[in-house]
């Protein structure tokens, strides 16, 4: 058997202000001018400039010149040579 839930219908109203450094804060209706004005900076700050392909999480990723890409058979001819010398170096393992 399960009772009712009873909830007050006299919420304080909230209102939800994200600041510059992407935080998310709720705040009160009456509190949120205050603290808007206190979450963002008198002065914006020049945001760096990110190269995409000089990001932390990529390593070995690399920008060239238009027509001096890697041919995409090198790639392939690696797959086989990595799958070969595997299959040769485990058929020495003795079951």
């Amino acid at each position: 058997m399960t009772t009712p839930q009873t909830r007050s219908s006299k919420a304080a109203p909230t209102k939800i202000v994200t600041t510059n450094t992407g935080r998310i804060l709720r705040v009160s209706a009456a509190d949120a001018e205050g603290s808007i004005a206190a979450a963002t900076p008198a002065v914006p700050t020049a945001q760096p400039v990110v190269d995409p392909a000089r990001r932390a999480d990529v390593l070995f990723r690399k920008r060239r010149a238009e027509g001096q890409e890697m041919s995409a058979w090198w790639m392939i001819g690696a797959f086989l040579a990595t799958s070969g010398l595997v299959i040769i170096l485990l058929s020495g393992v003795p079951v």
